[in-house]
């Protein structure tokens, strides 16, 4: 398994970024931006987390580690959250979406159109507008996307501009430390540092999103075949990746 542990190098172009340490990656993101966040899901990038905890207080001080709360999570996933505050002594913020948007959304389709029409437009209120304010105020975010994770994830690479949102600055930088790491590898290192994990895991669950909009995979399938089962697989993104389709459709 790729080591975690090499120090940050500061002066790496990000052009040249192309197989680090996941850790230092992590590292040279804190070094480099002074607002800086975290997602966490609540699925497998917890690995993250773990190794974000591994630093020293003041670097950890500089990363605000944030989820979406969609307000149709699984309550394992709910409980997921306090699990990991309390082992990492690490504060959750939870983004929630426009309570008025939301609201007419649910008036005029009801809560499950997703299944007739798509989920963009649900994931739109409940995920891309809240995260769109949220990183308004960030220079730079972290995400746990893996390449092995989609077709539309297969090109990602360790650090890129974010060409979707819009930051404090004329920039705004995304880090993927996990980038090149198999979901082997994440396990591997969820078992190895005693990482806790969501208990969804065990009934089946790979990639965890929203409770309508996620089940359990079968061990033939690929882990997103969980996710949004009902379309095709080169829509399985909610958009907060939105640059994984433009990435995939200029290398296809």
């Amino acid at each position: 398994m790729a080591s975690v542990t090499q120090a940050p190098r500061s002066d790496i172009a990000v052009d040249d970024i192309t197989d680090l340490a996941p850790l230092e990656v992590i590292s040279l993101a804190i070094e480099r931006h002074e607002r800086l966040a975290m997602s966490f899901s609540g699925a497998e990038d917890v690995a993250m987390v773990s190794m974000l905890a591994s630093l020293t207080e003041p670097q950890r001080n500089r990363v605000t580690l944030f989820s979406l709360d969609t307000g149709r999570l699984h309550p394992e996933t709910y409980q997921f959250f306090e699990k990991v505050r309390d082992h990492f002594g690490i504060p959750v913020v939870t983004l929630s979406p426009d309570p008025y948007l939301l609201d007419d959304f649910v008036r005029a389709k009801g809560l499950f159109s997703f299944y007739k029409d798509g989920h963009g437009e649900c994931c739109a209120i409940r995920k891309i507008d809240p995260l769109r304010r949220f990183l308004a105020d960030q220079d730079g975010w972290i995400t746990g996307q893996r390449r092995d994770q989609s077709v539309t994830r297969v090109h990602i690479p360790q650090v890129q501009e974010d060409r979707a949102f819009q930051g404090r600055g004329d920039q705004l930088m995304k880090y993927n430390p996990l980038a090149g790491w198999s979901s082997r590898q994440v396990w591997q290192y969820i078992r190895t540092h005693a990482v806790p994990y969501n208990a969804l895991h065990e009934r089946g669950f790979v990639s965890i999103g929203c409770e309508p909009c996620t089940r359990p995979v079968a061990p033939h399938e690929h882990e997103r075949a969980g996710r949004w089962w009902w379309e095709e697989a080169t829509k399985k993104e909610c958009g907060l990746h939105a640059s994984n389709m433009q990435i995939g459709d200029e290398q296809a």
